[in-house]
């Protein structure tokens, strides 16, 4: 660790014992870093949940600021956001074109996926000829990578495989992934929260044999342990203010760290005959979101990477929700066929997701960031490249934007597209609000309006 005067250098970090743990955005590091202009950087997230949505109960009624939710089979799912209400945008209008069959059959769960992020109709087959375009991830990051250890972080909460067929002869590349890098280059996400916690952090190799993994975890001290050193070098040397935004982050590594061990000596169990859970994580589901999202939190607040794509599950997913009471696989259960009983049970599990994420949400508006918080300094994408799922459309995709960016998007509203409008466009002017040009994404055909006024 390095204190230059009075000033910390934003790429400061706590090392000791092989590893390097960044710090949070502190005031003292206001004049060696972007900020010094006033001006936070703004931080991207993707956040995809699989198998679309009941529709009646997410699609609010009536457009701009006086909207009502709306629910038929159960409570509203967006009734977990409106605690941050002020903060979101609803679009309603927004299609995913190229999800579409367009002339190749079955396959919707695939092409949705691998649709998504980069708007191109992804090649029929499941081999390795498999072909996409670059996602809008990775053009961010491209555009603002070089500025953060990480030039984008991929996390998923579901393991899945990469080869081999997925759908109706789509290759799992892109039920997998939601990222890539090039047309033909997926971006798998992490699914184990130790090997995110060692790559943010510089833990503990996680190629080592179990045997060799099972004594280290035995003896293992907390990652904070390591640099005991740096943190009571630097504590003196900060204001009221830093000290006591230090020891919140602090206490957030050593919780979520606390409870990546503390899956990991959880005894794996069978769910169904068609799900198992992966090993290494959570055995509960909502404790896996919560925190991978919460290291997702802690990257965004030290500036670790300010491009981020979370997985909550794949195209096709056959997870069932237990812990809500609903032991199907969710899949099935997306294919409904209007029955009331399933769409009911389809609300649930949308609804839960959106607990999940609206936690994550109030983190980010909880955590200081420059003249704001981190959520008023970042766009959070939420959404399906499924609306009804049951007829596997993809146009009216339910897609809610959170934060301010770069301070002009005006939030608060229901933002409703008169004629169907390509998700790409969207895209773009998330883009342009990162200062990242790009001229087209996969089917974009312009920038959308009404993300800074009616």
């Amino acid at each position: 660790m390095t204190i230059a005067g009075k000033h910390l250098s934003r790429r400061t970090l706590l090392r000791g014992m092989g590893v390097a743990v960044a710090l949070p955005a502190l005031d003292a590091m206001i004049p060696a870093c972007v900020r010094a202009a006033g001006k936070a950087p703004v931080r991207a997230a993707f956040v995809y949940v699989p198998n679309g949505m009941t529709m009646a109960d997410w699609t609010p009624k009536g457009a701009g600021r006086n909207y009502e939710l709306t629910s038929t089979y159960g409570d509203p799912i967006l009734k977990n956001f409106m605690p941050y209400r002020d903060d979101m945008l609803v679009l309603t209008g927004l299609m995913d074109h190229n999800g579409n069959a367009l002339g190749d059959g079955g396959g919707d769960h695939a092409r949705a996926g691998g649709s998504f992020l980069t708007g191109v109709h992804p090649a029929h087959t499941s081999g390795k000829d498999i072909h996409v375009g670059i996602s809008v991830d990775q053009v961010a990051a491209k555009g603002v990578g070089s500025a953060t250890r990480f030039a984008s972080l991929e996390l998923g909460c579901e393991d899945s495989r990469t080869v081999g067929n997925c759908d109706s002869g789509y290759s799992c590349a892109y039920t997998n992934s939601l990222s890539w890098i090039g047309a033909s280059t997926p971006n798998p996400p992490e699914t184990n929260p130790r090997a995110v916690f060692a790559r943010l952090f510089g833990g503990e190799d996680i190629t080592l044999s179990p045997e060799v993994r099972a004594k280290r975890m035995a003896d293992r001290k907390s990652i904070l342990d390591m640099v005991n050193n740096d943190i009571h070098q630097l504590m003196p040397t900060l204001g009221g203010a830093d000290k006591r935004k230090m020891d919140e982050y602090l206490t957030a590594v050593r919780e979520v760290e606390m409870r990546i061990q503390s899956a990991e000596k959880e005894k794996r169990l069978e769910v169904t005959p068609d799900f198992e859970a992966p090993t290494g994580v959570p055995y509960e589901y909502g404790a896996y979101v919560k925190v991978m999202l919460d290291m997702a939190a802690l990257a965004f607040q030290t500036d670790l990477t300010r491009v981020i794509t979370i997985v909550f599950g794949r195209e096709g997913s056959l997870r069932p929700y237990n812990e809500i009471g609903i032991p199907d696989g969710h899949h099935p259960i997306s294919h409904h066929g209007n029955r009331p009983e399933l769409l009911s049970k389809l609300t649930q599990i949308n609804s839960f997701h959106t607990k999940l994420f609206g936690e994550f949400v109030g983190k980010l508006k909880a955590t200081h960031d420059g003249d704001g918080t981190l959520l008023d300094h970042s766009m959070l994408l939420y959404g399906s490249g499924l609306s009804d799922s049951n007829r596997h459309l993809h146009e009216n995709l339910p897609i809610a934007l959170f934060g301010k960016g770069d301070g002009s998007i005006a939030t608060g509203r229901h933002v409703v597209y008169d004629k169907p409008t390509p998700m790409t466009n969207l895209y773009l002017s998330m883009l342009d609000k990162m200062n990242v040009r790009a001229e087209a994404i996969g089917d974009s055909t312009g920038r959308v309006q009404q993300l800074s006024e009616v």
